[in-house]
């Protein structure tokens, strides 16, 4: 599976050179998918993280535990980050925050998922200037038990019809929702507690979900208009 790879042999590679560089400082990212859909709600950081409902989940879990063992053995300090569904300028157009926004400004419909009780799920959506934020101060961090792990997000889970309605008001179109039962790798919540990270790292996001979903909304036009004015067959395309 191309996130085993991608995760976890990856990451060893990557171990096995810091190994010989003990002067390294490692920070990687790891996610909120580690919690599952069994762990207590807000997700803290020393709660059982065992049971991941999907491989991505499962790979990043095996990350995080890959540096105990390194650390264990060679003395390499880390600091693992748990991003919560971040969104924002220049990120990945597969995931869903910019799917949405893409099917909005171009009238086709798109899938939105719902749990198989009805209710909507929620997610912790977090600005890229806060996770940017949590990153930098974990690198200013001084782990002194050898290993941390903290939750980086906004700790603030906003259903996702929600959000659609927020970039509806931005993008000043209607969504057309195709609304069908997610998947059972999808977890129900993700939430937040950064109760940790706010004591140690002093981390603190402060951009409002609407703040982030006007900025999200505004790159995205301008990089639809950049697009047609750049010549065919260019690497910007």
């Amino acid at each position: 599976h191309d996130y085993i790879r991608n995760n976890a042999e990856c990451f060893v590679t990557l171990l096995e050179e810091i190994k010989h560089h003990k002067d390294i400082k490692l920070v990687y990212a790891s996610s909120s998918s580690v919690y599952g859909d069994t762990s207590p709600i807000p997700f803290k950081e020393d709660d059982c993280a065992d049971k991941p409902s999907s491989i991505y989940g499962a790979s990043k879990r095996m990350d995080e535990m890959i540096a105990h063992v390194y650390h264990h053995l060679y003395a390499i300090p880390s600091i693992g980050l748990r991003f919560f569904t971040v969104y924002g300028p220049w990120g990945r157009t597969d995931m869903a925050p910019y799917k949405f926004a893409e099917a909005i400004m171009n009238g086709y419909e798109f899938d939105e998922h719902y749990l198989p009780d009805g209710n909507d799920m929620k997610r912790d959506f977090t600005y890229v200037d806060d996770i940017v934020q949590g990153i930098q101060r974990a690198f200013l961090y001084h782990v002194s038990g050898g290993v941390e792990v903290f939750n980086i997000g906004r700790g603030n889970p906003v259903a996702v019809p929600d959000f659609v309605g927020i970039l509806e008001k931005f993008i000043g179109k209607t969504a057309w929702r195709n609304r069908v039962v997610a998947e059972d790798t999808e977890v129900p919540i993700t939430f937040a507690d950064i109760t940790k990270a706010r004591e140690l790292l002093g981390y603190s996001p402060s951009t409002s979900l609407e703040e982030g979903v006007g900025i999200l909304v505004d790159w995205m036009k301008w990089l639809k208009d950049f697009q047609k004015e750049v010549p065919p067959g260019s690497s910007y395309e």
